[in-house]
């Protein structure tokens, strides 16, 4: 250790042995694991201590003295300033391969149940330009870069420490939450999560707010008129936009809607959205329709999902029907059974392996998704499917299974928080043959697994990487119900 200061630790010349978790590496040191953020196995770097506990540590490279043979150049201007994409460095065949290793590890380590072989991850054909959805932020306050910040306050002519951090306070900027920070946003010149047309309506809405003076939100004080901007944009070619703004006053908003549709053609529904409130969610507010029909079409397979401005759908088209294909696969349908699909949201999964079931049960406790999903269905001419809102612990009773008929195969799709353990012990007492769990984060996953493990043994695991260059991952797993033992 160079410095003996508890508080301002550097390891100097600290090589990298392997990947960890959260888009970082590790090295070890006198015995501590230490987390990395920003680099790669091989590179050697000094490391500035940002926790550091008796066994573990975290830090971020203050000095590169040499870069690992498995680094690549990151892609992105804004590499390491935005929050996003952490890693660019890393080839994304070598990202495949840990993801791979990572829910292995965790669904022995948290499971505890005994495990098939894992079937290849499923990687995305394209790991640039993948998302059909985004969002970017208008903020009072752009976040500067280090270097910059030094150049700007040099440049300053001032008399006190505070009258220098005024100039970069001031800039305001479009794009992307910084990491860390509520209220500071990196500029954003263009992104390579999405295809065009997006950065083209992002430097639209720019051009237009600074030639008429137009401000951005400040999130301590809550002014402002320009919030988010919601980007759609579909495989069908459509194309939805939803302009936030954080004042309700039309003579403001109507100027920039005309401004938009003139110099972005493509766009097929754009919308405008007024929230006055203190947080950015839009689900208890209504997006008004200014051009076109107020919502876009997306297609997996030949299912066709109609998609709203507060619709939940997968964000990455492609790979979601990869995940679809692997949990319709898992299922082993024949078309003489009842299926039961759990967190259903607006009906995808359950609408997507409909021709190959008798009956589709979707229950999502969200009302408007059940109403999404009954409108999907219709759209897609399928009379099999009943969608209902509520909670499955208290709707799956036994009228419910009188009614309805008990299921021959689970699918269950839960949020990152992983199933409420009430549900765990539902699905245990319903007995399905088979069960699907399809999980955002292996983690919460290998938990559920473990108490399923009570009557039900694992048979089949496929990871799918739906986001590239950062360390989230979805994983399949195909559960069945163990033999009685008389």
């Amino acid at each position: 250790m160079a410095s003996k200061k508890k508080k301002n630790i550097i390891l100097e010349r600290v090589e990298i042995e392997n990947y960890a978790a959260e888009g970082k590496s590790l090295a070890r040191l006198e015995g501590k694991v230490v987390f990395v953020e920003r680099t790669v196995p091989g590179d050697v770097v000094d490391i500035q201590l940002s926790k550091n506990k008796k066994d573990w540590a975290e830090g971020y490279p203050v000095t590169f003295h040499s870069y690992s043979p498995q680094r690549v150049t990151p892609f992105c201007t804004h590499f390491g300033n935005c929050g996003g994409c952490q890693w660019q460095t890393v080839p994304y065949t070598e990202q495949l391969k840990f993801k791979q290793q990572q829910v292995q590890d965790v669904l022995q380590r948290i499971g505890k149940v005994p495990l098939p072989d894992f079937l290849p991850i499923a990687g995305c054909e394209e790991d640039r330009y993948y998302r059909n959805k985004l969002e970017y932020t208008f903020g009072s306050k752009r976040y500067v870069p280090y270097t910059e910040f030094k150049a700007l306050k040099a440049e300053a002519v001032v008399n006190t420490v505070e009258e220098a951090d005024m100039p970069v306070k001031e800039l305001g900027g479009v794009g992307f939450h910084a990491k860390g920070f509520f209220d500071k946003i990196v500029d954003v010149q263009q992104c390579h999560l999405q295809a065009e047309p997006t950065n083209k309506v992002r430097e639209s809405i720019r051009e237009f707010a600074e030639q008429n003076k137009l401000t951005y939100y400040d999130a301590k004080k809550h002014t402002g008129f320009l919030r988010n901007v919601q980007l759609r944009i579909c495989n069908t070619a459509e194309v939805m936009v939803n302009i936030i703004v954080g004042e309700d006053d039309f003579t403001k908003t109507e100027p920039l809607l005309q401004h938009v549709i003139k110099q972005v053609p493509e766009i097929t529904t754009l919308l405008y959205t007024v929230n006055t409130k203190w947080n950015d969610t839009i689900y208890d507010l209504t997006p008004i329709a200014f051009f076109g029909k107020g919502f876009a079409i997306e297609k997996l397979e030949q299912f066709e999902y109609k998609i709203g401005p507060k619709s939940f759908f997968q964000t990455n088209t492609k790979q979601a029907e990869k995940l679809y294909q692997i949990t319709r696969n898992f299922a082993e349908l024949t078309g003489t059974e009842t299926v039961y699909d759990l967190y259903c949201g607006t009906g995808s999964i359950g609408i997507f392996v409909s021709k190959l079931a008798k009956k589709i049960i979707g229950v999502e406790v969200v009302e408007a998704a059940i109403e999404d999903a009954k409108e999907n269905a219709a759209l897609n001419n399928i009379t099999t499917a009943e969608f209902f809102a509520g909670d499955v612990i208290k709707i799956c009773d036994d009228d419910f299974f009188a009614k309805h008929g008990r299921p021959d195969v689970i699918i269950t799709d839960p949020p990152r928080a992983g199933m409420h353990e009430k549900l765990v012990n539902k699905i245990l007492e319903i007995e399905a043959p088979l069960v699907v769990y399809v999980s955002c984060n292996p983690a919460t996953q290998a938990r559920d697994l473990n108490l399923l493990g009570e009557k039900y043994e694992v048979t089949k695991v496929q990871p799918v990487d739906m986001f590239p260059h950062t360390h989230h991952i979805e994983n399949v797993v195909q559960l069945k119900l163990k033999p009685v033992v008389k």
